[in-house]
């Protein structure tokens, strides 16, 4: 056993070897048009494959790497919120929500089905499914249109407006479905619509207060703030407070009864609106480089090999769903709403998850096996992996193909 000043070390040399791989594996997958995520997850799969042959995760050594994993998360979350355009998204409402909707609901819908009817899962764990499949990645597609040079065309802002209010869509209903599991919860009789009207009322207190608390924080306190900031000592300082009071927000989000992530989110929220945001994001790209690999690489360590053989049909099932659950649910009613080729790239561009679909297993599997059991979060990381690596690879042709038209 590894204790005291030498377990400090090792600490050091560990988390030192890690970022260093992050790098290199992140400049080798951009070379092949694979999200780096991937190669995380597949970093801490190998560390925990190692670890079976020579025993160095200790507990120790997985509490610094779960914390440095929280770190990620409020990383990750806060700039979701950071780049989102509430003005921007609140004005194309009536253009992206019929998309929306049936991406949302049929993603949903099918996926609770699935796992509940199909799989035979209890209630708790088929929603965390459910709702993980609702998310979609809003980096990886739009990456792709943006290397395309489509991005700036009018099919490529309705793909940001949607990927944005769906992953914001997702936020909110893991943030309400975690309120009601300790109702759910032991409660093998439980209806989940009793259950959801008990639960409402008091969450939308809670979500009312802290909005409240960061609505104020929006229009009276963020821009002093960040002037303040911004006079008290020049770059990276600035960027500095600004995450530092991020966490603060996101701890306060957490003592609510929120989840972290969802406080991040907020956090992003209350200094989207500010021009200077634009500047603050850019210097915000190293910490975030730094900290959100370990979320991934913490996902990975939590994969159990044993489960892998076992959570075959799993997978095959649940690859379908969250395929089909994208392409039928966006495809449809973009058909109605645009023509057949736009339609074609929207549904695919959706496809992904990644980001969103992975903190929410994360939490669920924080729960324990109940909520969601090594099974199903090896499944759905599998999942999430393939259509990350799969979307891109069919979705960057047939955008160069239209461009050439």
């Amino acid at each position: 056993m590894i204790e005291g000043e030498t377990l400090l070390l090792f600490l050091v040399l560990l988390v030192g070897l890690t970022i260093i791989l992050a790098i290199l594996i992140k400049a080798a997958l951009e070379r092949i048009g694979i999200p780096s995520l991937v190669g995380y997850l597949l970093l801490g799969i190998a560390m925990g494959f190692l670890d079976d042959q020579v025993y160095f995760l200790t507990p120790s050594v997985k509490e610094v790497y779960a914390f440095l994993a929280e770190l990620g998360i409020i990383s990750l979350l806060f700039r979701v919120g950071l780049e989102s355009n509430l003005a921007g998204l609140i004005s194309q409402l009536p253009r992206a929500s019929f998309i929306l909707l049936g991406n949302l609901s049929f993603s949903g819908i099918l996926g609770f089905l699935a796992a509940s009817k199909l799989l035979q899962l209890d209630l708790i764990p088929s929603l965390f499914i459910s709702i993980a499949l609702m998310a979609t990645s809003v980096g990886i597609s739009v990456s792709i249109w943006q290397d395309a040079q489509a991005l700036n065309t009018d099919d490529g802002q309705l793909l940001i407006d949607i990927a944005e209010m769906d992953d914001i869509a997702a936020i909110a209903f893991m943030s309400l479905f975690l309120a009601m599991i300790p109702v759910l919860n032991g409660d093998v009789e439980a209806s989940i619509v009793p259950v959801f009207l008990k639960t409402l009322s008091p969450f939308l207190l809670k979500v009312a207060f802290f909005g409240i608390f960061c609505l104020i924080l929006f229009h009276f306190f963020e821009l002093p703030m960040t002037r303040f900031f911004e006079r008290l000592e020049p770059a990276p300082d600035p960027m500095l407070m600004v995450a530092g009071t991020a966490f603060i927000i996101a701890a306060l989000g957490g003592l609510l009864g929120f989840s972290v992530a969802v406080g991040a989110f907020f956090a992003g929220l209350v200094f989207c609106r500010d021009p200077d945001a634009v500047k603050f994001d850019a210097s915000f790209t190293t910490l975030y480089e730094f900290f959100v690999p370990f979320f991934f690489v913490h996902i990975g360590l939590q994969l159990e090999i044993d489960s892998f053989t076992t959570s075959l049909n799993l997978v095959i099932i649940l690859l379908i769903v969250a395929v089909l659950g994208k392409f039928v649910g966006t495809g449809l009613p973009a058909v109605i709403t645009t023509d057949r080729t736009s339609a074609l790239l929207l549904s695919i561009s959706m496809i992904p998850r990644a980001e969103i679909a992975m903190v929410i297993m994360e939490r669920g599997r924080q729960l324990g096996d109940w909520a969601v059991s090594p099974q199903i979060f090896t499944s759905m990381i599998i999942v999430s992996g393939i259509t990350c690596i799969v979307s891109p690879l069919v979705l960057r042709p047939l955008l160069e193909k239209r461009n050439n038209n």
